[in-house]
């Protein structure tokens, strides 16, 4: 072997072997060529063996030349799956609740429970606040709101879960609690109400469960240190393929809004009450009301009739669900302070003698110029002829009607048995009573508001004592009693409307329920009083409606002021409050722009 031999061993045959292997080149030179071809070749990275191994990729992380941390990307999507996964429980747990609840009635739904609950623990001024804001939408925003923090515990839970199953099904089981006890607290709540609530938490937390299951660990970017940014691998995830958690929390809505339509339509089968209500056959009133004497409206355009359609007929009260009761089973207890209590079903009722009642219904949330008020013709049984029948004792002083769903409404006693119309009311219009309404019957008392004297979904009557029975309302602080406030309202113009200078019609309502309306004054800009006319008095359980031609309205913004005075002669008072705790005060007022 020569020299140049011993420094340059055989290689591979290639390009520079035989590059520096020509001959007539002594050492020397075939080194420096060396050292020139060596400083044109890239240089390359020592690759490390181990034992037993035999992937590239895997290889390379062992190495620890590369970068494991995920990227943003990958923990977003991780982020999402979570959250995808807790509001998929969600909709199942929901959905397995109605479907229970088809059976054990449609008020121990869970969302329904907790909203009842909701309503009964909010404070007076929130729940007033509501009524105000919202009108007769308050119901569905409530929901609204408990679906949406429904769905921000289930991000929550999803996201707890992915890390650590048991808290992500903890929120679950702690809803299902909230559901149980909600469910549980109604005044005719039975055990089986809380199934409902137990179905949910269960299959929420079960599914949750079995959904983070899939939920891999975040996917790692493998980027080697000596490489460019575009030589990125990603290894395996761990995890099932991210196709098979699509499927099953796709299959988990599925399944989820099947249970919560079914388990909907079910319950409306199962509890509808229309074919009943279809079927009843009102009998001819012994005692008809005489017919609305002519000339009770004044007739301008964009006042209210003077009755209201059932359909307009303003509705306020704290059922979510409305209660559907067959009158085929419908019984009403009057017992208490009594000498012979009574059972009496809806065919025995219809048998009593019916009586005609033209009659104005208040709210007492209404605002002053409120729209919570409105006329109807009842027809019902005497109720103080049905007393009489039971036997009132001695020290009574208190009517407590109790409804299907556990509401209960105080009318004093006297002002029932004083000689005004109380009515049990079967109808209202001519109409068999809408379920929204009361169906099959409700309490109809002139002279108070809503709240003390109309129990719709009536089932039980209680003679007692204002000492031994607070009701619903005045448990939360309202006034005992609740007679109606004198009220009036301008309906024309509209507040805000732009009317034309000269004459200008103004009209409107205004009621003081059992005491009637006397008189209707109408001021402009703080002004001197000008009386109303007024339409034709039907009687001091209805409204009276009024007019008055504003004459040389000039061009510009004007207020107009409104104050009625009662059947007694007490003049509506200025001083403006609230409708807690006894009904709202004060003239109404609009302003209108005259062009």
């Amino acid at each position: 072997m020569g020299p140049a031999e011993q420094v340059f061993p055989a290689g591979p045959p290639g390009r520079f072997p035989r590059l520096l292997a020509r001959p007539g080149l002594g050492v020397n030179e075939r080194y420096a060529s060396l050292l020139q071809v060596q400083s044109l070749m890239p240089r390359q990275a020592p690759e490390k063996k181990f034992s037993n191994s035999t992937h590239p990729v895997t290889d390379r992380y062992r190495m620890g030349s590369v970068s494991k941390k995920p990227p943003l990307r990958n923990r977003l999507a991780r982020l999402a799956a979570a959250a995808a996964v807790g509001l998929a429980a969600a909709v199942v747990a929901v959905g397995a609740g109605e479907l229970v609840a088809a059976f054990t009635g449609p008020d121990s739904a869970p969302v329904i429970a907790v909203g009842s609950a909701a309503i009964d623990l909010t404070p007076t001024p929130l729940k007033e606040y509501a009524v105000r804001t919202f009108g007769t939408n308050d119901k569905p925003v409530l929901l609204a709101g408990i679906q949406l923090t429904m769905a921000g515990l289930a991000v929550l839970a999803g996201l707890l879960a992915v890390r650590r199953r048991g808290l992500g099904a903890a929120v679950f089981v702690l809803f299902g609690g909230l559901a149980v006890w909600a469910a549980l607290s109604r005044p005719v709540a039975g055990p089986a109400d809380a199934l409902p609530a137990l179905a949910a938490g269960a299959v929420g937390a079960a599914a949750l469960v079995l959904l983070a299951a899939l939920v891999g660990p975040p996917r790692a970017v493998a980027v080697p240190e000596d490489g460019p940014v575009s030589a990125r691998t990603e290894p395996p995830s761990g995890g099932p393929p991210r196709r098979v958690l699509l499927a099953a929390t796709g299959g988990t809505v599925l399944l989820g809004g099947l249970a919560l339509a079914g388990g909907r339509r079910l319950s409306d089968s199962r509890y509808d009450v229309s074919a009943a209500r279809d079927a009843v056959r009102l009998p001819a009133p012994a005692v008809p009301a005489p017919p609305l004497p002519a000339g009770v409206g004044p007739g301008t355009p964009g006042l209210p009739p003077f009755v209201t359609p059932n359909r307009d007929f303003y509705r306020v009260d704290t059922a979510l669900t409305l209660p559907r009761i067959d009158p085929r089973r419908w019984t009403l207890r009057i017992h208490g302070l009594v000498d012979r209590p009574l059972l009496i079903t809806y065919d025995e009722l219809l048998r009593y003698p019916l009586e005609e009642l033209d009659h104005t219904l208040s709210c007492v949330s209404n605002e002053v110029g409120g729209p919570y008020v409105g006329t109807t013709r009842w027809l019902g049984v005497a109720l103080p002829a049905l007393l009489r029948r039971a036997g009132v004792r001695a020290g009574a002083d208190q009517l407590v009607g109790r409804s299907q769903d556990g509401m209960t409404i105080g009318t004093p006693l006297e002002s029932v048995l004083d000689g005004r119309r109380a009515l049990l009311a079967v109808a209202m219009n001519g109409e068999v009573l809408p379920v929204e309404h009361g169906f099959p019957c409700r309490t109809v008392v002139p002279g108070f508001y809503g709240y003390t004297s109309a129990t719709k979904w009536l089932v039980d009557l209680d003679v007692t004592t204002f000492a031994a029975h607070d009701p619903y309302w005045v448990k939360r602080g309202w006034d005992r009693t609740g007679a109606v406030r004198t009220a009036s309202r301008i309906d024309v113009p509209a507040p805000f409307a732009r009317v034309a200078a000269g004459d200008v019609t103004v009209a409107g309502t205004a009621w003081a329920t059992h005491r009637g309306i006397a008189a209707v004054e109408l001021r402009v800009d703080g002004g001197p009083w000008t009386q109303a006319r007024l339409a034709t008095d039907a009687g001091p359980d209805l409204w009276r409606q009024w007019s008055l031609t504003w004459s040389g309205a000039r061009p510009g913004t004007h207020r107009l002021e409104v104050r009625a005075t009662d059947g007694t002669g007490a003049v509506q008072t200025e001083d403006r409050a609230s409708p807690f705790p006894a009904g709202a005060t004060g003239w109404h007022s609009t302003v209108v722009t005259v062009t």
